[in-house]
């Protein structure tokens, strides 16, 4: 099998190998909604895990980060940070990075961008939060203070490339009369809607907002 084709090792005839895909696949909505809904699930979850490139092992290295807001209509993920961190020389040196977020339902969502630090001292002070001392320290020296001037405080902006995310379609009764039932029958579960969002669809949101 060539590279290009992918891995598989089934074979199932006229039938999707990936029924729970098939089944929970959510395509007829309007891009409003999937903006609507993906942007109330992240600010819901607060807190997601941001995947980088080790930039001396090249391994993938994940940290919970806090989002301190979005803009562009959701676009647009900001995160604070110690620019004197690893996950920034990670990022300068190979900007592509993934956010994951998950809560104790079993939905998620999955943003893939690009990254840029940014050390503007207007978009720091714009959303700088006090608990950002707890994190940073105070050195003692009155300029690496945690407070909204201490040079070490910049800003991960992470611009959208495509996003999936899944959200729940039934109530948690629902859910698990449905996976009973598929757990009987063999029929894939159908329980989440689960939405793909295309770069295209990104650049159009964007335009927009």
């Amino acid at each position: 099998m060539s590279s290009s084709q992918g891995f598989s090792n089934a074979s199932t005839g006229d039938k999707h190998a990936d029924p729970y895909k098939t089944a929970n696949l959510d395509s007829d909505v309007t891009l409003d909604q999937k903006f609507n809904d993906l942007n109330a699930f992240i600010d819901n979850c607060k807190f997601g895990m941001m995947t980088t490139i080790d930039n001396k092992t090249k391994n993938l290295a994940s940290r919970c980060m806090a989002l301190a807001a979005k803009e562009s209509g959701g676009t647009d993920l900001l995160f604070h940070t110690n620019t004197e961190s690893g996950k920034t020389d990670d990022l300068s040196h190979n900007p592509h990075v993934n956010i994951s977020f998950l809560n104790n339902s079993g939905e998620w969502a999955s943003v893939s961008g690009i990254s840029s630090i940014e050390t503007d001292r207007a978009l720091v002070k714009k959303y700088y939060s006090p608990e950002l001392k707890a994190w940073l320290g105070d050195l003692g020296d009155g300029v690496h203070d945690g407070s909204e001037n201490d040079p070490r405080i910049g800003v991960i902006r992470v611009k959208m490339v495509r996003a999936v995310y899944a959200i729940a379609s039934k109530n948690l009764i629902g859910r698990a009369a449905e996976i009973a039932q598929a757990t009987v029958t063999g029929k894939p579960a159908s329980v989440n809607k689960l939405r793909e969002i295309s770069e295209e669809e990104v650049k159009q949101w964007r335009a927009s907002h």
